[in-house]
């Protein structure tokens, strides 16, 4: 292999890969510029078809030829804008006329991320759909409810995949409405003004938009906004986060000693320890991550540019747009497969649940307490004195034996209060909430 970059290679779908290959992204910028001819014909400075031959006569054009031309002129978009013109006759002269070279780039990365989310949020939506079999599949399996990685309250494990649910849901929806802020076309012209079209510019900027199936951006520099390129990124980065803390979940709940949730397909754990069943997908998903977020600090930092524009933008998103996405894509392939080879050990779960001896359920006992009469300060208290003299016994001997205790709750009242299946609160309503939460996301965002 001769690759430089794993994203060629190693992570990323063919799909999304196929999107950011020169080829794809010359194929990109064509488009436009015959979209922005069309504007000029309908605005009666180049003549009627001359878009339609422009698109003929640039059918043959390969991405090497404009590369091999960047070399020479130090600009790609000239150097594209130079071949057109030298390829299609008359209408030629006409190629790029007012345009400037990020009227044709913004709009091919409109036209190349608006594909890129198609496949983001179809992914998204996969692993939500899933994650909603988990939850019904799980509703009623009591597991222990950890904070601070210490026992809190029972909860139950469709309960745990419901809020993941419902957090990757808000990045659907996040996503889609964040759509109709970044995929716009920009045509305007060096600095903005459309000053190059004499006063017809928003029949051109108007004419290629519908052409290229874009809304366009209502005002700009010479380049589009930047705001939106930082919000694609932010926002893939939360969606990167929220898949992190689930494989974070799924990592902390493999551990040897804990043993509930661990990945199930068949690979090699270790290349010298044969025992291990390392968490291999969620760790990449985690990885990943990282890179995700830390390419948001590039896509603000583009924001400030110089007057009407400077070029400190160019490269950075040239690396910026394409890598992001392509990780994204990445993790949510990966959590699919995690999840599809996701172990749930239920002997694993009920055994840590009763790990405590019963005070997992202090705050119930305590909630009881101050129902009878008790002041909850003091109740408190003493539930904090007694769950530490636990010791071998269970907690229903030391509640038992407790006099206060006593004064107010029968043995009776005591063992119905230590069930974990009495302290679940409105669990079941809370799922049913997130997965139709989830599903009026899809609905409304039509992905």
């Amino acid at each position: 292999m001769e690759h430089i970059c794993v994203f060629e290679w190693r992570y990323g779908s063919e799909e999304m890969r196929r999107l950011f290959l020169a080829e794809s992204i010359v194929k990109r910028y064509i488009d436009v510029e015959v979209a922005v001819m069309r504007g000029l014909e309908e605005a009666g400075i180049a003549p009627r078809g001359c878009a339609e031959a422009m698109r003929r006569c640039v059918e043959g054009v390969r991405p090497e030829e404009v590369y091999e031309r960047e070399a020479v002129t130090g600009h790609d978009i000239a150097s594209l804008a130079y071949i057109i013109g030298e390829r299609c006759g008359e209408c030629g002269r006409f190629a790029h006329l007012g345009a400037t070279s990020y009227d044709i780039v913004d709009t091919a990365w409109a036209l190349i991320i608006r594909d890129a989310l198609r496949i983001v949020k179809e992914r998204l939506w996969r692993v939500v759909e899933m994650l909603i079999e988990y939850a019904e599949r799980y509703r009623d399996v009591v597991m222990v409810g950890r904070t601070h990685g210490q026992h809190a309250v029972p909860i139950t494990l469709g309960f745990k995949f419901a809020n993941y649910i419902y957090e990757l849901s808000r990045s659907l929806e996040r996503l889609c409405e964040a759509e109709k802020r970044i995929v716009r076309s920009k045509v305007s012209g060096a600095v903005g003004t459309m000053a190059a079209w004499g006063g017809r510019g928003l029949v051109v900027e108007s004419v290629a938009s519908k052409m290229l199936g874009l809304e366009p951006h209502t005002i700009s520099t010479q380049v589009a906004p930047r705001d939106s390129f930082a919000e694609l990124v932010t926002d893939l980065a939360i969606l990167a986060s929220q898949l992190d803390r689930f494989a974070l979940e799924v990592r902390e709940l493999s551990r040897t000693e804990i043993g509930e949730i661990y990945e199930a397909g068949k690979r090699i754990g270790s290349s010298t320890m044969p025992q291990k069943r390392n968490p291999v997908t969620a760790e990449r998903i985690s990885g990943l991550a990282k890179v995700v977020r830390a390419f948001t600090i590039t896509a603000l930092e583009n924001i400030p540019l110089m007057h009407e524009r400077d070029l400190t933008n160019s490269s950075s998103e040239r690396i910026l747009i394409p890598h992001t996405l392509l990780a994204i894509d990445q993790m949510l392939l990966d959590m699919e497969k995690l999840l599809k080879t996701l172990y749930i050990d239920e002997e694993a779960i009920d055994r840590n649940l009763k790990l405590s001896k019963g005070t997992i359920m202090a705050e119930a006992v305590m909630i009881k307490l101050v129902e009878k009469g008790m002041p909850r300060h003091e109740a408190h208290k003493l539930l904090s004195e007694l769950a530490l003299t636990v010791g071998n016994e269970d907690f229903y001997a030391v509640l038992i034996r407790n006099e206060i205790v006593r004064k107010y709750l029968t043995p009776e009242e005591i063992a119905k209060i230590l069930d974990p299946r009495s302290y679940l609160g409105n669990y079941k309503e809370l799922i049913d909430r997130a997965v139709s939460y989830a599903k009026n996301v899809r609905a409304l965002c039509g992905s």
